[in-house]
Formats: structure tokens, C-alpha cells, sequence
């Protein structure tokens, strides 16, 4: 990257260059101002709005969006907003601006509601005339045109103001409730009230566990660009044992479907060949895929309105599994069969965890496997967790962890309801120097992952389009080779 000669580097203290003569930058500027529709996800936001104004009458509320975060020096990691704020807003990856606060002005009848954000760098001198060229954080001639305000107003359908006058509006004193953590500065303009803040935090978690239709639409979309991203993984597994680094080989061929088709990644591809596959979140993927291993593929394209997939795979990679492979295979298979038919309306969260590990503890049990001689006084939960350590899945939405701040007893003690969207990930993960284990059982392990919402009639598989018994994953590799 280079910079012109006249335009000089300050430093990353203050993330701008020394500002020139106008001159060079004095008119002669286009109007490039658009009419922009309402965004196709933004009067699905509204009504969560008007679901949160209800909650709190009376106080404000102030979500902010997060800002950039360095990665070395004056490069910064790619901007991802806060869930929140993406599910009161429906802003899009390529059009969200950092620093933005989404706050709630409580009036006699409900709230006000401002979007406070950074507008486009203006070209007519000014206290800001400077930022378009000089500012290397959020000039756009560093980083690209952003929205007007009233762009920004169109598309989301809130009124949208400048973050410099953030301040005086929350000068107000109202009882004021705040996401905290998420900007520091905003953090500080706001005296903490840390038990209402921490419910404002859990309700907004909760608020996310049942997906409308517009999510739900979301999350196929991300689930079909992730199908089509194993699909290249698998054309591309002879290649790969040609390389020394064969799962970076893997993890680029995912991550080039996950930009092509999507925001990017809702996680970091884990691409674990061989024993990596017995640690749960592998990403360094930097081991080699070698004929005869199999290769645990955990992946998933976030879309552009940030709601991501996250299906896993456990591929042969010579195309056909092993006895001892695909009877560890098989097994882990009808866990995941058990734990998807206890998916319904009113069942309890956990159920599907139960039944999975059950079919895991049976056949665990038929091999002899009990480690250390496990007793009657050793809880069954426990008993096999040295080999298959967590749960059997999770929400999943616009995080791949979705609604983790959510109270206990709304989630893992829950009920599942219409409009969930979860996984169903049941593995076993036999560590290569586990002496409980015949030899030839360690160092394989084998996840199986799919995504699924709640219907009336009990699940529908969002992944379906993925092969999953180990004859259509063996028939599945073969016919793309």
C-alpha cells in the first residue's frame, strides 16, 4: 500500500496523515447522494424496537454497535457490530459503520429512537473537511463511501443523527439502561447500574432465541453458501494431501465460498486432519492431510446481515472410512438420529442432548469402554465425558453461540418453541495418548453437525442438502473426485 509524498503518516496515536493545502481537494465534486429502499430485514427490526420500548417504559436505552479494534499498528480487524445492535437495526455487513449507538429516548407514549452514527466525509470544508483524505481510520478516500444520514434513515427506517451529538443527548437525566463492554466511551458518558444493565443485556439475549421468518430466511441462505463451501472441500481433498499444510489448503477453499457468498466467516474454519480432529476447536490448520485420515471439517458462511451456519462433516480422505473408522462413524451417526428425533415444540432443551448421549453411552458400554471401571455412583452425564467432554449442540443465529447471555432457565433450562434454531452436534474424541482406549480407537475423532429450526411438527433440517450416514459420504466424495 502506498500513500502520495505530501500526505505523511502522524502515527497511529491519532490515525491520520498531515493534512495539505485544500487545494488539491477544493470542489469540483460530484452529488452522488442516493434514494436508497428500506432494507428487506428493517420492519422485522422495528418490531423488536417496539419490543424493547414496551420492556422498559420510561428509561433509556442506549445499544452501541462497537467500534474497530486494532490488528497491528494502523491496521485494524475487519468491523463486526455488536448482535445487538445488527438485531435492533438489520444493518448490513458491507454498509455498517463503527462507533454508531442506537439509543431509545423515553417520552410520555414510548421512546424516541436515533441512530447516532458516523455520516459520509463531507468534500465542503467544514470542522470535518479535512477527514476525506486525511483521517487513514474513516476518511473515505482510505476506506470507502459510506451512507448520508439520510441514506442511513431510509434504509434502516430510523432517524439517524451524527455521533457528535451523542454526548448532549444522553445529558438528560432519565434512568438509563446500557449495553456496557461494548464502547468504552459510551461506557463513560453513562454512570454504571450494573443489575438493570445486566438485565438489559440478558433481555436482549433472549430476544434473539425465536427467529422470524426473516431469520429463518437468513439462516437457509448461510446454510446454502456452507453446503456449497464442503462441496469444494471435497473436490479439493487430492490436493490438499499434496501440501505440507494441507488443512490451510481446506481451510482457504472454505473461506473463499465464505466471501464469495457471504459476509465472511461466522467462526474460524476448523480443518482438522488426522489427530487434530480430537481437539474440539482446532484452528491453527496447519498439519498435513494424508491418505488414510480423516479430516473434521467445522465451518459455516455468515451471511451479509451477519446470521451464520455451522455444520461440521468428518470426511475420509481417501474416500472410503475404515472398519475401526466407521464404526466409531456409525455410532456417533445414530447419536445424532437419536438427538434430532427429540426435536418438538415443549420438549426440554436437553432432551436432545440425553437422547444422543444415551445412544453414545449404549454403544460405548458394548465396546467395554467405561474408563477407569466406572461405578453405579458415577453419574451417567460424567461417566463418558473424558470422550466426548461437551453438549450435543446449541443456538445458533446471529451468533454461532446465539443468545449466550440468556437467563438459565429461558435456555438450557428452557422449553423449545417454534422458531428455535439450534444445532445437533453430537462426537466422540478418542485423544491419541488415551490409554482407556484400544489402540486403535485413539487419536480418531468424529463430529457430526447439523442445523435445525423448531416446526410445529417437531424439526426441519436446514442441511439436509449435506450427505451424513458414512455410505452417502463415502458415494458423496466419490462423485466429486
Amino acid at each position: 500500500m502506498k500513500e502520495h509524498n505530501s500526505l505523511r503518516s502522524r502515527g497511529r496515536g491519532d490515525h491520520e496523515v498531515s493534512a495539505v493545502e485544500s487545494g488539491p481537494f477544493q470542489g469540483g465534486w460530484a452529488d452522488t447522494s442516493r434514494k436508497l429502499p428500506l432494507l428487506t430485514g428493517a420492519a422485522y427490526a422495528s418490531k423488536r424496537r417496539s419490543t424493547v420500548s414496551e420492556r422498559f417504559p420510561g428509561e433509556r436505552i442506549v445499544i452501541p454497535s462497537g467500534g474497530l479494534k486494532v490488528r497491528s499498528n494502523d491496521f485494524d480487524y475487519a468491523f463486526r457490530p455488536h448482535s445487538a445492535f445488527v438485531h435492533l437495526t438489520a444493518e448490513l455487513g458491507t454498509q455498517a459503520v463503527p462507533d454508531s449507538v442506537l439509543v431509545f429516548e423515553p417520552t410520555g407514549t414510548g421512546h424516541t429512537i436515533t441512530l447516532f452514527t458516523r455520516p459520509r466525509s463531507p468534500r465542503d470544508g467544514g470542522p470535518r473537511g479535512s477527514e476525506f483524505y486525511s483521517d487513514r481510520r474513516y476518511g473515505e478516500f482510505w476506506t470507502g463511501r459510506r451512507r448520508t444520514l439520510s441514506e442511513t434513515s431510509a434504509a434502516l427506517g430510523i432517524e439517524a443523527a451524527v455521533r457528535e451529538d451523542l454526548q448532549q443527548a444522553l445529558s438528560r437525566n432519565v434512568p438509563t439502561r446500557v449495553l456496557r463492554g461494548v464502547d468504552a466511551h459510551v461506557d463513560a458518558m453513562v454512570p454504571s447500574a450494573s443489575c438493570s444493565d445486566a438485565e438489559l443485556h440478558s433481555f436482549l439475549s433472549e430476544l434473539r432465541l425465536v427467529k422470524d421468518e426473516w431469520e429463518v430466511a437468513q439462516l437457509r441462505s448461510a446454510v446454502d453458501w456452507t453446503v456449497a463451501g464442503f462441496c469444494d472441500v471435497v473436490g479439493e481433498l487430492r490436493q490438499a494431501t499434496r501440501l505440507a499444510r494441507g488443512e490451510r489448503w481446506i481451510e482457504g477453499t472454505f473461506n473463499r465460498r465464505a466471501r464469495l457468498g457471504g459476509y465472511g466467516l461466522g467462526f474460524e474454519t476448523i480443518a482438522a486432519a488426522g489427530t487434530h480432529a480430537c481437539v474440539l476447536h482446532w484452528t491453527r490448520n496447519n498439519g498435513p492431510v494424508r491418505e488414510g485420515d480423516l479430516l473434521l471439517l467445522d465451518a459455516g458462511v455468515e451471511a451479509d446481515s451477519f446470521y451464520t451456519a455451522d455444520v461440521t462433516r468428518t470426511l475420509p480422505v481417501s474416500g472410503r472410512f475404515t472398519d475401526v473408522q466407521r464404526r466409531v462413524y456409525d455410532l456417533v451417526s445414530a447419536a445424532q438420529s437419536a438427538g434430532v428425533a427429540a426435536l418438538r415444540p415443549g420438549a426440554r432443551y436437553g432432551d436432545f442432548h440425553d437422547a444422543a448421549m444415551g445412544v453414545i453411552a449404549e454403544g460405548l458400554d458394548a465396546w467395554g469402554l467405561r474408563p477407569h471401571g466406572s461405578t453405579a455412583s458415577t453419574p451417567e452425564s460424567d461417566m463418558y465425558r473424558r470422550y466426548t467432554l461437551c453438549g450435543s449442540g446449541h443456538m445458533l443465529g446471529l451468533d454461532c453461540h446465539d443468545c449466550a447471555s440468556a437467563r438459565r432457565e429461558t435456555y438450557l433450562d428452557g422449553e423449545l418453541e417454534i422458531g428455535h434454531v439450534l444445532t445437533v452436534e453430537p462426537g466422540l474424541y478418542f485423544q491419541p495418548d488415551d490409554l482407556t482406549v484400544p489402540a486403535e480407537l485413539r487419536g480418531i475423532g468424529i463430529r457430526i453437525e447439523d442445523d435445525f429450526v423448531i416446526t410445529p411438527d417437531g424439526s426441519q433440517c436446514l442441511s439436509s442438502e449435506l450427505p451424513r450416514t458414512a455410505e452417502d459420504v463415502e458415494n458423496w466424495i466419490a462423485s466429486l473426485r
